[in-house]
């Protein structure tokens, strides 16, 4: 169920930590320019399997593939993928000793190999475009979580990656600086980027996946639009974790 060509591919994917079972024969593609949000109890396998994509998090079985290639194991190549997927995580790890602006060019000048001022002139195009462009000479310090979240999303567009992973990206923030963050992401989504997120805000869940994936216990339950899973879950795990979660 997928809208473009597969981008992103597990297939049968098996991860324990010890005797914990985290995913479970997991299989998933995601087309390009898809957006795919992963919602489940906490404790499902979400963030594995996010962290698996991009092998933060090295699978026991199965296999994953990126724009047709599998996963590398390690190396240069690693290196190279990882540059083309995007990450975002709870925690902003930003370097603190660094202006917003440097943490943003750091990688494109370092990994990329460009030339610092073509660096600094789309590191500021894209500060602009998240809405902080008169931020870049502060420290991460100077910033509210939002603000920063936002230059960490910033910092993952400077490396031009084919694909974004989200995880959690909202769930360290006060309340009042999630909606900034989600504009942002909403507005990666209308613009085609391929987007993996994990997350509790069930509204952008609702308003900007193509689809929605349910997880519980390491298995992935449900695949299906947002208007489908919203109105009609199928199984009782997601009928029951929504019934807690919409009441709140």
């Amino acid at each position: 169920m997928t809208t473009g060509e597969p981008l992103i591919v597990l297939d049968a994917v098996n991860k324990w930590f010890g005797p914990l079972h985290v995913l479970d024969d997991v299989s998933l593609s995601v087309g390009r320019g898809e957006v795919v949000v992963v919602i489940g109890p906490s404790g499902s396998g979400k963030s594995t399997l996010c962290r698996a994509i991009n092998r933060l998090e090295p699978i026991n079985s199965g296999t994953i593939t990126f724009d047709g290639q599998p996963l590398p194991a390690e190396g240069k190549a690693l290196a190279r993928l990882r540059s083309e997927v995007g990450m975002v995580f709870q925690s902003f790890n930003l370097f603190a000793h660094k202006t917003i602006l440097e943490n943003v060019t750091l990688g494109p000048v370092k990994v990329r190999r460009e030339k610092p001022a073509a660096a600094r002139e789309r590191g500021l195009a894209l500060l602009d475009r998240v809405g902080i462009a008169n931020q870049a000479d502060k420290f991460p310090a100077q910033l509210s979580g939002g603000q920063q979240q936002r230059a960490a999303i910033a910092r993952a567009l400077a490396m031009q990656p084919k694909a974004m992973l989200f995880d959690e990206p909202t769930s360290a923030l006060d309340p009042e600086m999630v909606g900034e963050v989600l504009d942002v992401m909403t507005s990666l989504a209308r613009d085609g980027m391929t987007m993996v997120v994990v997350t509790h805000e069930m509204g952008f869940a609702r308003h900007a996946a193509n689809r929605v994936i349910f997880m519980a216990d390491g298995k992935l339950v449900e695949d299906a639009s947002p208007a489908e899973f919203f109105a009609n879950p199928r199984s009782e795990r997601a009928k029951d974790f929504l019934s807690k979660i919409l009441t709140h």
